[in-house]
């Protein structure tokens, strides 16, 4: 499912170049500490990716960061309302595509017709302007990525934060939502905080890669030429480096 979290939450005083960030963000589940002293910012246009072990806490950064967990010290800071997609697009089964995508606008006020217009927009933008009346259940894993994806730009938030979004597909309809990603990005020019368990997909996406570990911040690696094509000596560097950080073989 993809969810959009109230600007009522975000704390002001949030920097001109700052899609959204945390300040000094401490977390526990019960007695365990998640998150320690954590700082962390995501400018406008930028793509930034957050890798870690499992258990490290990267799931409840960006819980935090989308305002759905609040019992935590620190400071939230976010330019509007973020949108969040998961790995499961969590589609409603009884609602068709374009009800779905227009999901995302619930909060907005706007009236139904024009919510459906905007719907349909973001499924042209996603490549999927033939299929606003389909159901859930008639669609591939790739193409309910994409609706999810539609629904959580349809409200055009400055900071999309995505978990886990391609874990579930196959390498080439991975690689096809990347490249979407991508021309999504670029057309809107919104903030990305990526969480992903994939080093070598962090690489080719983002402009940071933050290691988290333990709850804060070990590593961040910058990468001052990012997105160009594989094969020309930056990969295996960059993949190398952040391999190491977290203590895999590469």
């Amino acid at each position: 499912m993809t969810l959009t979290s109230d600007a009522s939450t975000s704390v002001t005083g949030a920097r001109a170049d700052s899609a959204g960030e945390l300040r000094g963000v401490d977390k526990w589940y019960g007695a365990h500490h998640v998150l320690t002293d954590l700082s962390v910012r995501i400018g406008r246009g930028e793509i930034a990716a957050l890798i870690g072990r499992s258990g490290s806490g990267k799931s409840t950064v960006l819980r935090v960061l989308a305002g759905l967990s609040n019992d935590h010290t620190g400071e939230r800071v976010v330019a509007g309302a973020p949108a969040v997609a998961f790995q499961e697009p969590r589609l409603f089964p009884w609602r068709d595509v374009r009800t779905n995508v227009a999901y995302g606008l619930t909060r907005t006020g706007l009236a139904k017709a024009e919510a459906l217009a905007r719907a349909e927009q973001a499924l042209a933008d996603v490549g999927l302007a033939d299929r606003a009346e389909a159901w859930p259940s008639t669609l591939s894993g790739g193409l309910a990525q994409r609706v999810s994806l539609a629904r959580a730009l349809v409200a055009e938030p400055q900071l999309l934060l995505l978990d886990e979004p391609f874990g579930a597909l196959d390498a080439l309809t991975r690689l096809s939502m990347r490249a979407l990603l991508l021309d999504l990005w670029r057309e809107h020019g919104f903030g990305v905080l990526l969480v992903t368990h994939d080093v070598d997909e962090a690489v080719a996406l983002a402009d940071r890669v933050l290691v988290l570990e333990d709850g804060a911040i070990a590593h961040t690696l910058e990468i001052p030429d990012p997105r160009r094509a594989p094969g020309q000596g930056h990969t295996d560097r960059y993949r190398a480096e952040l391999l190491d950080t977290l203590g895999v073989q590469s």
